[in-house]
């Protein structure tokens, strides 16, 4: 698992202790990385012991037990619970991924939770995304034509088109791809990372876009496309079963093709 970035000098250290309600028979352990700016502390792992039979099959469905049932205090991003907003990415057990779609029952021993590896921590495993979210609005992630829409209808695709995009519209912006990605650890204020590059590919191949020439001279930089190394962390941690490798990949393809002409 990736180092993330805290204060030099300082050490993960052992936190509190919350065991287990009077009674319980089926629990589970978890441990939980806590760190708050405001009180001068080194981060800590917090372990909470959990009453399974009293909660709900998700790891999200435990943080939520713990946060309104043993410790207001803990902080963390989550909404639909579905597996669509991205919000609850967190890297468990070693693995990015998102708390409302990991079930409990996967997971052998403790379960150890973080923050998205290698980001700055705002609170807890609310990781600061700010760079991440610029990154994504620099490839303009709109289409963008010349040509004047059609006055009574949309622009409209065929079939063969349409699934030009598919496995890179599903993408939901959870990150785990990006804080995944070694080369996007060492060059992430240039490199854009898998989770941006698939995005932009997107767009590429939307055959309404009109834009793909300026698209490519965007990503035509020696750090912006060309630090993926093709490891293919990005595909196996994708909680949506999308690979942004290939993605890149495409790009790349779409580069040379535009050399030879």
């Amino acid at each position: 698992m990736a180092e993330f970035r805290l204060p030099k000098n300082s050490r993960i250290k052992k936190g509190k202790t919350f065991p287990a309600p009077d009674g319980a028979e089926r629990t589970k352990n978890f441990r939980i990385y806590r760190w708050s700016p405001d009180d001068g502390e080194n981060p800590r792992i917090d372990q909470y012991t959990i009453d399974l039979d009293q909660c709900g099959p998700m790891v999200l469905d435990a943080i939520i037990k713990i946060k309104n049932e043993i410790d207001p205090t803990l902080t963390f991003r989550r909404s639909c619970r579905e597996g669509i907003c991205g919000s609850c990415a967190f890297n468990i057990d070693g693995t990015n991924t998102l708390a409302c779609t990991k079930g409990i029952d996967e997971i052998k021993g403790d379960v150890k939770i973080y923050p998205l590896p290698h980001m700055p921590v705002i609170k807890d495993l609310v990781p600061d995304l700010t760079h991440f979210y610029a990154q994504y609005a620099s490839i303009r992630p709109w289409i963008r034509t010349q040509s004047p829409a059609p006055p009574d209808k949309e622009r409209l695709q065929s079939r063969e088109d349409r699934e030009k995009i598919d496995g890179l519209y599903e993408c939901i912006l959870c990150a785990c791809c990006s804080t995944s990605c070694p080369s996007y650890w060492w060059n992430g204020d240039r490199y854009l990372g898998p989770a941006i590059l698939l995005q932009a590919y997107r767009w590429l191949a939307d055959t309404r876009d009109e834009a793909a020439g300026e698209r490519l001279d965007e990503l035509e930089d020696p750090f912006k496309l060309y630090r993926c190394h093709t490891i293919m962390n990005c595909a196996k941690t994708c909680p949506k079963g999308l690979n942004p490798a290939k993605a890149i990949g495409e790009i790349k393809k779409m580069m040379l093709e535009r050399r030879s002409i």
